[in-house]
């Protein structure tokens, strides 16, 4: 896929800007705390589904001290909806009681530490230390994956490949919110099937070959996603 020239990949954000100046998350959230919960049970589930179970969970637990007073077991009852729901109660408790441990009690601002906790890879670093501390990180989601390959914003065939791209390519002005804007803009423009081409405010910029059509072009057979990109929906 060809890449667009840096003048169109700043037209690109430039438009994304003025018709949202400020995305965020769809997630729940009222601390860095609860928004790092939030992003470990959004694996493999949609933002809607945990913002279900998390309403209830985060008056009851809205810290790691409450959250590992909470147990596993009881914290397993509010998430049962969500998929992965056993594994996830473990991870939450355990990094909740690192979290009491290592850091005071406190979400720390830096990736390696973040990424040490139990259930928190490089994305969901990213999405915290993005949306929490307002770092300029970009986390690969599957929406943002497709939509920087199709779009030529950032091309890659890896979830590290398309995020390197992306915070090299993306102007310094832009790349507080670029996180939010391209996945916000897979989730609901640029869908996987479906792409609503006619109405999307980049179509004239747009590498895409099948933006023509009704929907996606077939793709080469695989083995799979890449790992990184399996699951969140943040």
């Amino acid at each position: 896929m060809p890449r667009l020239p840096p003048d169109q990949v700043a037209e690109v954000f430039r438009r994304l800007q003025a018709a949202s100046p400020a995305p965020t998350t769809e997630l729940d959230y009222a601390s860095p705390y609860t928004l790092l919960v939030a992003v470990v049970l959004s694996a493999q589930a949609t933002d809607v589904s945990v913002n279900k179970a998390t309403g209830a969970l985060f008056q009851a637990a809205p810290t790691p001290a409450a959250m590992v007073a909470l147990g596993e077991e009881r914290l397993g009852a509010y998430i049962r909806t969500i998929g992965l729901y056993r594994t996830k109660a473990k991870h939450v408790i355990a990094l909740s009681r690192l979290l009491l441990e290592r850091h005071g009690g406190e979400v720390p601002r830096d990736r390696e530490a973040l990424e040490a906790l139990p259930g928190v890879g490089r994305k969901t670093a990213n999405v915290v230390l993005n949306t929490a501390f307002g770092e300029p990180t970009i986390a690969v989601d599957t929406h943002l994956f497709r939509v920087a390959n199709r779009t030529g914003l950032g091309p890659g065939k890896t979830p590290r490949a398309v995020e390197d791209a992306l915070i090299k390519r993306t102007p310094a002005e832009y790349r507080r919110h670029a996180h939010h804007w391209l996945i916000l803009h897979g989730r609901y423009v640029c869908k996987a099937r479906k792409p609503e081409c006619a109405g999307c405010l980049i179509q004239d910029l747009c590498r895409y070959p099948a933006k023509e059509g009704v929907g996606e072009a077939p793709a080469p057979r695989r083995r799979g996603k890449p790992k990184e990109i399996r699951g969140h929906n943040t």
